[in-house]
């Protein structure tokens, strides 16, 4: 058995600083490898002896690997503020062009599409449309007609400022939505009131 107060572990290195790269290039092979005893898991545990974690923190090697891995976080922190940045300014700038139809015609259209929604996951049987279903299928109806937006967020991969900017394009196409079709805009601003 390992005394564990002379080990640490990989998360306790990771906790010391260092990233996983640091650790496979300056420790190299874990001094113990094993099966944790206290729980089930397939990952073997990975302990360093703590006297040679310190000996390495210390020498200028280690120096100069820590002080270029934050400044590559540092730099990609920065490129990360920039694109977030150019794409909310794309979105802003982006002119929102809704599809203008006569009313029969899009009540014709958003009915379709509810009803092509509906034959993918078919719910209990519930009669009629409740009052101001005409008004929402229309709204995502349209809503969906200007999915080819959603290019915009393209390289915002679950990033800083992803759910920042799908809120602000949602919000610029139901206002445009709300423009165009004056008597949805009440619909419009429920929803953005909703997604905020």
């Amino acid at each position: 058995m390992t005394d564990r107060t002379t080990y640490v572990s990989l998360a306790g290195v990771r906790g010391r600083g260092w990233t996983d790269a640091m650790v496979r290039d300056l420790l190299g092979t874990p001094d113990v490898q094993g099966r944790d005893p206290r729980r089930w898991s397939l990952a073997p545990v990975r302990l360093y002896l703590l006297a040679r974690v310190e000996t390495v923190e210390r020498t200028p090697e280690f120096t100069e690997t820590a002080t270029l891995c934050r400044a590559r976080a540092s730099a990609a922190g920065v490129h990360a503020e920039r694109r977030r940045a150019a794409v909310l300014t794309a979105i802003r700038a982006e002119p929102i062009e809704v599809p203008l139809l006569p009313g029969p015609e899009l009540e014709r259209r958003a009915a379709r599409h509810r009803h092509l929604l509906e034959a993918r996951s078919p719910g209990p049987d519930r009669g009629g449309p409740p009052a101001g279903a005409l008004v929402r299928w229309q709204v995502s109806y349209l809503r969906h007609a200007l999915s080819r937006y959603e290019s915009l967020l393209d390289g915002l991969y679950g990033e800083t400022g992803r759910g920042e900017a799908e809120r602000l394009l949602r919000r610029r196409m139901y206002e445009a939505i709300a423009a165009a079709y004056p008597s949805l805009g009440a619909e419009c601003r429920r929803r953005i009131a909703v997604e905020r």
